[in-house]
């Protein structure tokens, strides 16, 4: 069979645009929406709460795209998610008033379903790399750098341009950058389905089940594990966003003072660290175990802040742990679904882990900044800190799932041998 790893080039032009993406969809929003909300006469809450919406919206739409990624291949729909997203963002860049922002706004969040991570992830594991998993680590590490580059990137563009010139900017990113890329990984998905047709032994040879579509895990455990996986992400996604939208201002109301705005900016380079570090040494770590890890760090962190608050060291050791553990929960909400379900309908599998996560993360801000307005600081950290607690018991549970399928799967194997052995010695 001919060699089918997924290029480096491939992976950089890919790691590119996801940082376009998460940068001009995503990270450029708090910094242009202070204006934004001037000139449409509305409160910043007012125009968060619009973004909430439309991610809630967007969480509706994955599970459908990611069905499509499986029926028309992903590199096929983040061509054209890559024009629809510019031209979303030139909708909002000449929006005359506030509902016309809104759905504008809201288009931009809906075609974030097919440029981002769920839909770069199934075209690295459609592309049928047995190194998919690999991968997708280099894929996570090299976006993770989209908010350290586009945070002061949107700033220092804002500094001599207006917001929807701003927009206007970030519309021909997607249209000339990204659109090329996806194309061409379009053009190499055709080109590899037409020369490299693997023999079915060949497929049944490369790096194990979860490579050739079965996954780990028996038919009667696929049910359970899938929607474990789905509250373990759900809930992981509420613990980040509800204190990442909140971090600066989480580290002010702690009385970390100035300080505050350091802290904070620990937590991309900690997030980076925990993706090179697992590339690096984490080939052999199974995915649940992975997830497990990240769990772990995101909960501690949480509970660290809590007990050591306002002291400046606990707080870093909060920021250092919190960006371990958000490093590695990117990685694995790709690769866990491979590892347990395979390749088959893994663009749907990925679209409702997306879903899970965006719903929820929709809602995480909202629900602390309640808590925090109804009970001290540190209690509400601890609730956070409890809701982490139930995320690692649903990965925990997936590992229990299938060392419990593996058993299973032993058992009567191990008595069809004897049977044999005893109807040979009769």
């Amino acid at each position: 069979m001919r060699d089918r790893a997924f290029p480096a080039w491939a992976i950089w032009a890919l790691g590119l645009t996801q940082i376009t993406g998460y940068g001009t969809l995503y990270y450029s929003f708090p910094v242009l929406a202070p204006a934004i909300a001037r000139e449409f006469a509305l409160s910043e809450q007012w125009i968060f709460a619009a973004l909430s919406a439309s991610l809630l919206a967007g969480s509706l739409l994955a599970p459908t795209a990611g069905r499509w990624m499986d029926r028309f291949g992903a590199a096929w729909l983040m061509t054209i998610g890559s024009a629809a997203a510019a031209l979303a963002l030139v909708l909002c860049a000449l929006a005359p008033g506030r509902a016309t922002f809104v759905t504008a706004l809201l288009a931009m969040e809906l075609t974030s379903c097919f440029v981002l991570y769920g839909a770069a992830f199934a075209a690295i594991v459609q592309a049928g790399s047995p190194q998919a998993q690999r991968s997708i680590t280099h894929l996570t590490l090299i976006a993770g750098f989209a908010s350290t580059l586009f945070w002061p990137l949107t700033s220092a563009l804002h500094a001599h341009l207006s917001w929807r010139e701003v927009y206007g900017v970030f519309a021909a990113l997607n249209l000339g950058l990204c659109m090329p890329v996806h194309w061409a990984l379009l053009r190499m998905a055709r080109r590899r389905s037409r020369l490299a047709v693997p023999a079915p032994e060949e497929v049944h040879s490369v790096a194990g089940p979860a490579a050739n579509g079965g996954g780990t895990l028996a038919p009667r455990s696929r049910r359970t594990a899938f929607l474990l996986m789905l509250a373990g992400f759900a809930i992981e996604g509420f613990v980040l966003s509800a204190l990442l939208m909140h971090m600066v201002p989480l580290m002010t109301a702690l009385g970390l003072g100035a300080a505050g705005l350091f802290v904070s900016t620990l937590f991309g380079p900690a997030q980076v660290a925990s993706r090179l570090v697992n590339m690096l040494f984490g080939g052999r770590l199974a995915q649940t175990h992975l997830a497990t890890i990240a769990a772990v760090l995101l909960a501690l962190g949480v509970a660290v802040l809590a007990a050591t608050a306002p002291w400046l060291a606990g707080a870093v050791l909060f920021a250092v742990l919190f960006g371990l553990g958000s490093g590695l929960i990117s990685i694995v909400g790709g690769t866990l679904p491979l590892e347990l379900f395979g390749r088959d309908g893994y663009g749907a599998r990925l679209g409702w882990v997306s879903a899970a996560r965006q719903f929820t993360s929709a809602l995480g801000p909202f629900a602390f900044a309640f808590l925090m307005s109804r009970t001290a600081v540190e209690t509400s950290l601890w609730s956070v800190a409890v809701a982490g607690l139930l995320g690692l018991s649903a990965f925990v549970l997936i590992d229990m799932v299938k060392q419990r399928a593996r058993r299973e799967h032993r058992h009567p194997a191990q008595g069809n041998v004897i049977a044999e052995s005893g109807a040979d010695a009769g």
